[in-house]
């Protein structure tokens, strides 16, 4: 026997009734409705925002709003690895930011271009850039290659 659509029906006690709030007091929700007796949650919409502290200054406007962030000073690199570089050129080839955007390996220079040290690299490359890592550095000289820091 397979089920059919018209025969789903949900568990029992999962679907309960509303309850109907203001007919009279042999309701047991009658008159307040469920409410109390005065209080601002009794009145309206009875809503109180989350931020609300009974009067006491909330600790949105207790915790102070001044101070400094280095956020907007924040400078942006272009990342490319050594692997990317042993990938995408051959034997003793100047590596320059212009270059790397006319082969897609990077889109734009933002605040200046980084060579990390990830991968391995086995041609002697001529490479200039804003910053080197330690590791980068390390590998592309012994290598053969040549490093050349931009201003």
């Amino acid at each position: 026997m397979s089920l059919k659509i018209e025969d789903l029906k949900p568990s029992e006690g999962s679907n309960k009734p509303k309850k109907r709030l203001g007919r009279g007091t042999g309701s047991g929700h009658g008159k307040t409705s469920g409410k109390g007796h005065k209080g601002e949650k009794a009145r309206g919409k009875g809503k109180i925002s989350k931020v609300f502290e009974g009067g006491q200054t909330n600790i949105i406007r207790r915790t102070p709003k001044y101070g400094f962030s280095n956020a907007p000073f924040k400078k942006e690199y272009s990342i490319v690895n050594v692997s990317t570089l042993e990938k995408y050129f051959s034997e003793n080839e100047e590596v320059t930011p212009e270059i790397l955007i006319d082969k897609k390996i990077i889109k734009t220079i933002n605040d200046g271009i980084k060579i990390l040290g990830k991968g391995e690299i086995t041609k002697p490359l001529v490479v200039k850039a804003h910053q080197f890592s330690e590791n980068a550095k390390e590998k592309i000289e012994a290598a053969g290659g040549k490093i050349e820091v931009i201003k």
